[in-house]
């Protein structure tokens, strides 16, 4: 389970205070995937970077009580001066894994041939995405956290076989999708909620958030 309890979160932008959640509440139950949609602005990576413990609340209480990811894309604790296999490895470590396991699986569903054993920061913006998404589903968790959805990179096998190893992990894990979207949470989620002005507003259905939400856009 992951819950908020009265959890508050602003910054200063600078020329004014950007409130992202004020005192809002909301649990994740396992199983329940969920999906949050807010506008381009409004907080979405600062939400998600709350919930795997990132950032930490102004006020108010986040538990959690099973294994959450780091968010996709997520490059911390990546090092750039060493190879994939090192990085994965490291990594897996870290997480009390079997090595050769997420290794080897990262090496597959990356599939970026020789480079696997070369240093992270000579690859391209799209082999590091492959890699950093490969490793996040080497790395079994309950709940997944997206920020914008799933990759979609110019490499057509990488995009089958991450996106079913995804749906695969779905069937016993649960994910928190926040987007601007409401096409990319309709693909994991059945429940949904909107956050707006730093109000996270829930919805019994997708349907309904998506009809409220397309109506105050």
């Amino acid at each position: 389970m992951l819950e908020f309890d009265n959890v508050s979160k602003s910054f200063w932008t600078g020329t004014r205070r950007k409130v992202i959640l004020d005192q809002a509440s909301f649990r994740v139950e396992l199983g329940n995937s969920l999906g949050i949609l807010a506008p381009n602005g409004t907080g979405k990576t600062t939400l998600v970077n709350m919930m795997c413990g990132l950032e930490k609340p102004d006020e108010g209480t986040i538990r959690r009580t099973c294994r959450i990811s780091f968010p996709l894309g997520f490059m911390g604790g990546v090092v750039s001066k060493h190879s994939a296999n090192e990085n994965a490895r490291y990594i897996a470590r870290i997480y009390g894994l079997d090595p050769d396991y997420v290794s080897a699986f990262t090496r597959w569903l990356t599939d970026i041939d020789e480079y696997f054993d070369m240093p992270v920061g000579t690859y391209s913006a799209g082999m590091r995405q492959r890699f950093t998404f490969s490793l996040l589903l080497a790395l079994e968790f309950d709940i997944y956290l997206i920020d914008e959805g799933m990759p979609q990179t110019t490499d057509a096998e990488f995009n089958r076989k991450a996106g079913a190893v995804l749906y695969d992990r779905l069937k016993t894990a649960t994910v928190v999708i926040v987007s601007h979207q409401p096409a990319t949470i309709e693909k994991f989620c059945r429940s949904a909620a909107i956050l707006r002005d730093g109000r996270l507003y829930s919805f019994e259905s997708l349907a309904e958030a998506k009809q409220y939400y397309d109506y105050t856009a």
